[in-house]
C-alpha cells in the first residue's frame, strides 16, 4: 500500500489511488452487470470484490421485483444531463437492508445503463432503515410526490381504502400524527429522489 501511495505522488498519476481508497463505493457496470468495483463498494455490501465482478446487480436489491422495476428510473435524466442520482434501499450479503445515495454517469446516454459508472454512499450512520413492506415503500414514495390517496390508488391499481390502510401504518411506523409529518419524514430521507420498488 505504501508503494502505491508513494508511486502515485511521485508520478502525479492518482487514478489508481483514488479508485482504491475513495470513501464512497465506485462501480463500473455494463447492462446492469458489475464489471469492476472498488474495495469500498465491496465492503459496503459485505462481499469480496472478486465475488461481485461480472455478476448481476440483482442480489444487491431487496427483491427481484425491485431490481426489475427500477430499470428505467433514470433514463430521462441520463438523456438530458447524462447523470442521475437517487436514494434507495439496498441489501448486503448478510440480508441487512440499508439506505444509500446513488449517483451515476453513463458512457452511452442513448442507452443509459449499457455502460456506466456509479458511486454508492452508505447512509446507515445518519439514516436508519425502517422496515417497510414493498407496498408501504411504494405508497411512501408516491406520498412524497404529492399524490392524493385517490391518485396513489389509481397509480398502484389498488383500492382507496387499501391506500388509507398503508398510510395509517406509515404514520405509526414513522410516529407521525398526520400526512404533514410523513412529508417531513420523507424530506429527511431524500424527498422525491427516494426510490424503492417504484422506480437502476
Amino acid at each position: 500500500m505504501e508503494n502505491l501511495i508513494s508511486d502515485a505522488y511521485d508520478s502525479g498519476d492518482f487514478t489508481k489511488l483514488i479508485y482504491e481508497f475513495a470513501p464512497v463505493g465506485l462501480v463500473v457496470t455494463e447492462s446492469r452487470v458489475i464489471r469492476d468495483c472498488n474495495p469500498t463498494f465491496a465492503h459496503m455490501f459485505r462481499y469480496n470484490a472478486s465475488e461481485l465482478r461480472d455478476q448481476s446487480f440483482a442480489p444487491l436489491y431487496p427483491t427481484q421485483e425491485e431490481f426489475v422495476n427500477i430499470r428505467h428510473r433514470g433514463d430521462k435524466d441520463f438523456r438530458e444531463n447524462n447523470s442521475y442520482w437517487d436514494e434507495r434501499v439496498m441489501m448486503r450479503k448478510t440480508g441487512e437492508l440499508f439506505w444509500c445515495r446513488v449517483r451515476g454517469h453513463s458512457f452511452t446516454p442513448d442507452d443509459p445503463i449499457r455502460r456506466a459508472v456509479w458511486s454508492f454512499a452508505d447512509l446507515s450512520d445518519t439514516r436508519p432503515y425502517y422496515p417497510l413492506t414493498r407496498r408501504e415503500r411504494e405508497v411512501f414514495t408516491l406520498i412524497g410526490e404529492g399524490k392524493t390517496s385517490k391518485e396513489i390508488a389509481i397509480s398502484l391499481g389498488i383500492s382507496h381504502r387499501t391506500v388509507e390502510v398503508h398510510r395509517s401504518r406509515l404514520l405509526k411506523k414513522f410516529r407521525a400524527s398526520n400526512t404533514a409529518g410523513l412529508f417531513q419524514s420523507l424530506v429527511s430521507i431524500g424527498g422525491e429522489r427516494v426510490v424503492s420498488s417504484v422506480g437502476h
